[in-house]
């Protein structure tokens, strides 16, 4: 952001060369009145001004708080992954424009996910969340939420697969950095959902590609009834970027 002089000369810039480009046609292209418009927007938002534009090229990208200390901000748009309790498999990806609260994403997912398994007769019954995603009990009924803020009602059963909840953090790294989630190269909102769904694909071949050698080529192909022999699904559910 600048500052001073600075600012009233870059300011003072932009205003010369708005000018100069309209007058050379009645009509000045959309394209350069787009990036003039973003550039003037950049130019006059302050630091604590909401809704800034974080990028020339990709203005749905967000500012999303992290809460680490090694990295308290990234920039893009809000993903969200749902794994399997037992195996590690991901059976929901999507993206979530507008950096909205965790806990309002979990409804949408869980129904992604549901039609995503609806062709093997499986819909998720229990989801293992942390406490992003609390307080949204009644919007994913019937299905279940855990997480450890309801540690003193919880069964034992049910304490282990909070604790089994930790697995969704290596697979988003995984995920993230084997399979270039990290940065994103396709165009728009349109762009970020399809990179998001690709890198979940990759991520579940590979998977695939393991149960091969583990188990033989045979088994992999019975791996779909190994892993959603049951009726129901438990879920782990994280959203990041």
């Amino acid at each position: 952001m600048c500052s001073g002089a600075s600012a009233r000369s870059s300011g003072a810039c932009c205003a010369t060369c708005a000018a100069s480009w309209r007058r050379t046609s009645r009509e000045a292209p959309i394209r350069l009145e787009l990036w003039l418009e973003r550039a003037e927007r950049i130019h006059t938002q302050r630091p604590h001004d909401k809704n800034k534009l974080y990028a020339l090229h990709a203005p749905e990208v967000e500012c999303i708080g992290k809460g680490k200390a090694r990295k308290p901000y990234e920039f893009g748009v809000k993903s969200s992954l749902v794994v399997t309790h037992k195996q590690g498999l991901i059976v929901g990806a999507r993206t979530f424009p507008g950096n909205p609260y965790d806990g309002h994403t979990l409804a949408a997912q869980l129904e992604q996910t549901g039609i995503l398994l609806q062709d093997i007769g499986v819909k998720p019954t229990t989801a293992v969340v942390d406490l992003g995603f609390r307080g949204v009990d009644n919007d994913i009924a019937p299905v279940q939420l855990i997480h450890r803020g309801k540690s003193k009602t919880l069964t034992a059963i049910q304490r282990q697969w909070l604790k089994r909840r930790q697995a969704i953090e290596p697979a988003i790294g995984h995920v993230k950095f084997d399979h270039r989630m990290d940065r994103c190269w396709l165009h728009g909102a349109t762009g970020d959902a399809l990179h998001t769904v690709l890198c979940a694909a990759g991520f579940n071949i590979r998977w695939l590609l393991r149960a091969i050698v583990r188990r033989g080529l045979k088994a992999a192909f019975l791996v779909r009834p190994a892993i959603f022999s049951l009726s129901s699904v438990h879920v782990h559910v994280d959203a990041r970027r």
